[in-house]
C-alpha cells in the first residue's frame, strides 16, 4: 500500500476513529492539534502529534498551509479529513494533492461540483434521480425567484448553495415572506461559507430524512444501504438507524440504486452520502444533496453490513479498486445510534464543557461507543459538543431499541451535563418506538417534555461540576 503513513486533519472522535482505522491497516499515524487539543484522545494514541496552532479552528484546523507543513514535516503521504472543518472543501483536497500527497476523498473538482448543492440537484437530474420542485441552478434576481417560488408554490425552503449544518436555510409561507428571507439566506451563507449562493424548493410536509452511504473507485460505484435520519432538531441530527422501516423492498431498492448511479455519473471516488427526503403521503423520494466526505452516522451502516467504512476509504484512496459487489453487500439487523453532546437538553441545549471526573462506557453485545473521552479528559469550549455516539445493534428494531435503554443504563459521565437524558425520553414516546416520526417531529416534542428531561437527569444525579 503506497499510504504508510497518515495525517488527520481533525479532532475528537472521528479523529480517534481514522486513527484506529489506519493501524488496522497496518499504517502509522500523525495527529494534528491545537493548543487546546494537546491533550485528547487522539492525540494519545496517534504515532506522532503536531501542534498547528492555538484554539481557534481559524488558525488551526482551517489552517491549510500549517496542516501540509505538518504533513510534509513528518513525511507523511496521505491527509485524512474525517467531517466538517476541510472535509468538503475542494481548495484543500486540490492542495493536498498539489503537495503531492494522497487526499482520502474525492478530487477537490467533485467536492466542488457536489458540494454546491444548486449544481449538484443538476448533476442529480442528468442522472435520472428525483429532485424537489425547485429553482434549476443559483438564484441572482430576486424578482424572478419570487415568481418561480409563487410557481413553485407555498411554503418554500431557502437554501445556501454552499455549507451545511442548516446554515443559510429559510422557510417562508409566502411571497411577503420569501421577499424578507431570501437576503437573509443569502447573507448567512456568504458569512459561514464565502458563498452566497442561495436556491429554492418546495417544503415537503412532515418529509423524512433517508441517506445512503455510497463506496466508488472513481469508476465503479456501490451503495450500502440507507439510514434514516428524521429526528432532528434546527436541522441537526440526533438519532439515527438503518434500516428505515419506512421504506417497502421496491422503494428502497429504487432509492439505493438511484445513490450509486449518482455517484458514478460523477466518477466519484471514495466515501459519500446522498441524502433524500422521502414523503411517507406518497412514497415519492427526491435528491436534496451529497456529502461528499464520511457521516457522523457511518457506524449504523458499519453495524448493519459488517464493513468498515473509514479502512475502505483509505483503501480507495491509495489507488485499490473496490473490493465490494452489489451483492455482496448484506444488510443484517437493525441498528441505532445516538449523539451524545456536551449540552444540557433541558436547558435549550445550552453548552457544558467540563473535566471528565468518573467514565463508565457500556459495553456487551451489540453495543459500541465510539468516543473522545477519558477520566479527567477537559472538554474545551472551542468546538464543537459531540463527545461520542452510543450505537446499538440487534435482530430487529425492537431489540435495537432495548438494547439502546440498556446501554444508556449503563453509560455515564460524570463532570458535564450530556444529552443522554434526551434520549432515554425519547424511548418511552410511543412515536419514537413506532417511527412515526419526520423532519419536524421533534422540536415541538421537545418542548412538550423538557420537564421529563429534567426529571431525568436527576433521577441520574447530578454529576455535573
Amino acid at each position: 500500500m503506497p499510504i504508510r503513513k497518515l495525517l488527520v486533519a481533525n479532532r475528537g472522535e472521528i479523529a480517534v476513529r481514522v486513527i484506529r482505522a489506519a493501524r488496522d491497516l497496518g499504517i502509522a499515524t500523525v495527529q494534528v492539534h491545537s493548543d487546546a487539543d494537546a491533550e485528547m484522545l487522539a492525540v494519545r494514541i496517534a504515532d506522532e502529534a503536531v501542534n498547528i496552532g492555538p484554539p481557534q479552528a481559524a488558525k488551526s484546523y482551517l489552517d491549510t498551509q500549517a496542516i501540509l507543513k505538518a504533513a510534509k514535516d513528518t513525511r507523511a503521504d496521505a491527509i485524512h479529513p474525517g467531517y466538517g472543518f476541510l472535509s468538503e472543501n475542494g481548495s484543500f483536497a486540490t492542495a493536498v494533492a498539489d503537495a503531492g500527497l494522497i487526499f482520502v476523498g474525492p478530487s477537490g473538482d467533485t467536492i466542488n461540483l457536489m458540494g454546491d448543492k444548486a449544481a449538484a440537484r443538476v448533476q442529480a437530474a442528468k442522472a435520472g434521480v428525483p429532485t424537489v420542485p425547485g429553482s434549476d441552478g443559483v438564484i441572482s434576481d430576486m424578482d424572478e425567484a419570487a415568481r418561480l417560488a409563487a410557481e413553485i408554490g407555498f411554503p418554500v425552503m431557502i437554501k445556501a448553495a454552499a455549507g451545511g449544518g442548516g446554515r443559510g436555510i429559510r422557510i417562508a409561507e409566502n411571497a411577503e415572506e420569501f421577499r424578507k428571507l431570501a437576503p437573509q439566506a443569502s447573507s448567512e451563507a456568504k458569512a459561514a461559507f464565502g458563498d452566497g449562493g442561495i436556491y429554492i424548493e418546495k417544503v415537503i410536509e412532515k418529509a423524512r430524512h433517508i441517506e445512503v452511504q455510497i463506496l466508488a473507485d472513481g469508476i465503479d460505484a456501490i451503495h450500502c444501504w440507507e439510514r434514516e435520519c428524521s429526528l432532528q432538531r434546527r436541522r441537526q441530527k440526533v438519532w439515527e438507524e438503518a434500516p428505515s422501516t419506512a421504506l417497502d423492498p421496491d422503494t428502497r431498492e429504487k432509492l439505493c440504486t438511484s445513490a450509486a448511479d449518482l455517484a458514478r455519473s460523477v466518477g466519484y471516488k471514495g466515501a459519500g452520502t446522498v441524502e433524500y427526503l422521502f414523503d411517507d403521503a406518497t412514497g415519492d423520494f427526491y435528491f436534496i444533496e451529497m456529502n461528499t466526505r464520511i457521516q457522523v452516522e457511518h457506524p449504523v451502516t458499519e453495524m448493519i453490513t459488517g464493513l468498515d467504512l473509514v479502512g475502505e476509504m483509505i483503501r480507495i484512496a491509495a489507488g485499490e479498486p473496490l473490493r465490494f459487489t452489489q451483492a455482496d453487500i448484506a444488510a443484517r439487523g437493525h441498528s441505532i445510534e445516538v449523539r451524545l453532546n456536551a449540552e444540557d437538553p433541558a436547558n435549550n441545549f445550552m453548552p457544558f464543557p467540563g473535566m471528565i471526573s468518573g467514565l463508565d462506557i457500556p459495553t456487551g453485545p451489540g453495543v459500541r461507543f465510539d468516543h473522545m473521552l477519558y477520566h479527567g479528559y477537559g472538554v474545551p469550549p472551542f468546538y464543537d459538543s459531540l463527545l461520542g455516539k452510543l450505537i446499538v445493534h440487534g435482530e430487529n428494531r425492537e431489540a435495537a431499541l432495548t438494547r439502546l435503554g440498556r446501554a444508556l443504563a449503563e453509560l455515564r459521565i460524570d463532570g458535564l451535563t450530556t444529552t443522554a437524558a434526551l434520549f432515554e425520553a425519547l424511548l418511552t414516546a410511543d412515536d419514537v418506538r413506532s417511527n412515526m416520526v419526520h423532519t419536524k417531529w421533534l422540536e415541538p416534542w421537545l418542548e412538550a417534555n423538557t420537564d421529563t428531561i429534567a426529571k431525568l437527569q436527576l433521577t441520574e444525579g447530578d454529576t455535573a461540576a
